[in-house]
């Protein structure tokens, strides 16, 4: 599978330089000659890629999860994961899906992906795991508490788009539930790909 990546909003120049090395974010700088012919130095952050996964199991259900991390309120949302360095992004999905939930899928299909904020240099991609089965039990980081949630495309869409549940975390998937909720077409296209 050839996925590929999509364009940042504002992407780093050349010549940015890395002024901050983090755990997860780096920081960036660059000069920038603005509008009156002045020069104003220019910042971005870069953080590793992330692979989001829709798995779909055998019998038709899709797997969510509710998740605890410290600092973090409880939530539901889908599983996954950072991209490792040097890893493909196919790699780290089928490595969270195991991970997190201890399943393999049969299929993967690109649903999205998008740089969801200009000011970060970062790829979400969003994967449907199609036939997935279960082969291992879940092997989670020491910081992560996720128990499974079994629900049906309509389930799923209702939770996706409550309005009045904060509790999904995956905003940009929130948002293409949401549109596709105004017009049937969308909708059905959307179950066709996630369900077929």
């Amino acid at each position: 599978m050839k996925i590929e990546r999509p364009k940042s909003k504002q992407s780093l120049p050349e010549d940015a330089k890395r002024v901050f090395k983090g755990v997860i974010f780096d920081v960036y700088q660059w000069e920038q000659k603005l509008y009156d012919g002045t020069m104003a130095t220019f910042e971005k952050l870069k953080r590793p890629d992330s692979a989001l996964i829709i798995p779909v199991t055998e019998e038709g259900k899709i797997i969510m999860s509710r998740q605890e991390q410290p600092g973090k309120e409880p939530f539901m949302g889908m599983l996954g994961g950072r991209v490792d360095d040097g890893e493909e992004i196919l790699e780290a999905a089928k490595r969270e899906l195991m991970e997190e939930a201890g399943y393999e899928a049969r299929e993967y299909v690109l649903l999205d992906s998008f740089q969801p904020v200009s000011k970060i240099e970062w790829v979400v991609y969003v994967l449907v795991a199609k036939g997935c089965h279960k082969v291992a039990e879940q092997n989670l980081e020491g910081g992560e508490k996720i128990e499974l949630k079994f629900v049906s495309f309509d389930e799923l869409v209702e939770l996706v788009t409550n309005e009045t549940d904060s509790r999904f975390a995956d905003s940009e998937l929130k948002v293409k539930f949401l549109g596709a909720k105004l017009n049937p077409n969308k909708m059905a296209e959307l179950k066709k790909l996630i369900m077929e």
